[in-house]
């Protein structure tokens, strides 16, 4: 906190001195100046105070969204008489910054998506429904976590699919939301009637298992296989999750093969199954126009960042954008990156 204060005092010094400056000479080499010299405060000073990577990104962001667009508001209001057209443009870049900011903080971190996925398969014996919810990532449980998962039962699933990734919150506040979201859980009859699956995830801690306490859910601590409604279902442990050489061997009798794992790394491993789901990339939860998401945090290609995606190997591969966030010191932001729930309807298929 205190050197996030810092960071901010630094860039709105450095803002200040540069609409003054730019009351004094205007013209667009000042303006431009200025916005080079906030621009360059707001970057190198960062690294000095940020206390991790997610925690640069979050002081970064005070820099564009709140210092920046104050400074092209200022600057809009300075040359308003002279040159107006770069008062118009300020104002305009302004307004944009604005606007994205409100649709990232406000409006997409909440705004849940329902993606719907129809596969068939000459392997299926039944129609099945299954829902993935994955990286709740919370550090509360409030009107939308609870509407995230009372929306998971109105989809009827037969079999539903936690990928990991629950509360990012630790200590004893982490023990009060994990019974917070136990009783709830236990208040809305939360189960599916082929089972409900839940693999841990890499911000879970050690009691994350508990949240499920009384509930009947199949808590993965280890890789396991279990078969289900006609087809195998194998969960991975979070180490085999990120083991992008881990090898899985297809079924004896061929039958339709789920893995379900919290990170995609695996998929780059030979596995032996149809259908390979996972979440952790919250499919870069910042995508940018024309080039997609920054970053992943995964070995796996950008492009299968999120959606459904054939594997070389053969099999497909579905990576929930998941419908939560990055919490602690990120940014709680989202863009052009809705949250989403997963339904996917596995349909017979004659040959």
């Amino acid at each position: 906190m205190v050197l996030t204060l810092l960071y901010n005092l630094a860039v709105a010094a450095a803002v200040v001195a540069a609409l003054i400056s730019l009351r004094w000479r205007r013209s667009p080499a000042s303006w431009l100046a200025a916005l080079v010299g906030v621009g360059a405060v707001a970057v190198l000073l960062g690294p000095w105070l940020a206390e991790s990577g997610f925690s640069l990104f979050r002081l970064w962001a005070y820099g564009l969204f709140v210092h920046a667009t104050l400074l092209l508001a200022g600057s809009a209001a300075i040359l308003w008489k002279r040159p107006r057209w770069l008062s118009i443009c300020s104002a305009l870049l302004a307004g944009l910054l604005a606007a994205v900011a409100v649709d990232a903080f406000l409006i997409e971190p909440t705004w849940l998506e329902v993606t719907r996925v129809e596969l068939p398969n000459s392997k299926l014996t039944q129609r099945v429904r299954l829902v993935v919810l994955a990286d709740l990532q919370t550090d509360r449980i409030g009107a939308y976590e609870r509407n995230v998962l009372r929306r998971v039962l109105q989809e009827k699933p037969d079999l539903i699919l936690f990928a990991g990734d629950y509360l990012q919150t630790d200590g004893k506040r982490f023990e009060r939301l994990r019974n917070e979201f136990n009783r709830f859980l236990h208040e809305i009859g939360f189960s599916a009637p082929q089972g409900t699956f839940a693999v841990g995830g890499n911000v879970d801690p050690a009691g994350w298992p508990e949240i499920f306490s009384g509930l009947p859910v199949e808590v993965i601590r280890v890789s396991s296989s279990f078969e289900v409604a006609g087809m195998h279902l194998t969960c991975l442990g979070i180490t085999d999750s990120f083991d992008h050489s881990l090898v899985i061997h297809p079924p004896a009798d061929d039958g339709f093969h789920i893995v379900l794992g919290h990170s995609p790394d695996y998929a780059l491993g030979s596995i032996g199954a149809d259908l390979l789901i996972a979440g952790h990339t919250h499919g870069g939860q910042v995508r940018l126009p024309l080039i997609g998401p920054p970053a992943v945090l995964s070995r796996i290609p950008r492009a299968w960042s999120s959606g459904i995606n054939d594997l070389p190997g053969g099999g497909k591969l579905l990576v929930s954008r998941g419908v939560g966030m990055e919490r602690g010191g990120a940014p709680r932001l989202r863009f052009l990156c809705r949250p989403e729930l997963v339904v996917i309807d596995l349909v017979p298929r004659v040959e």
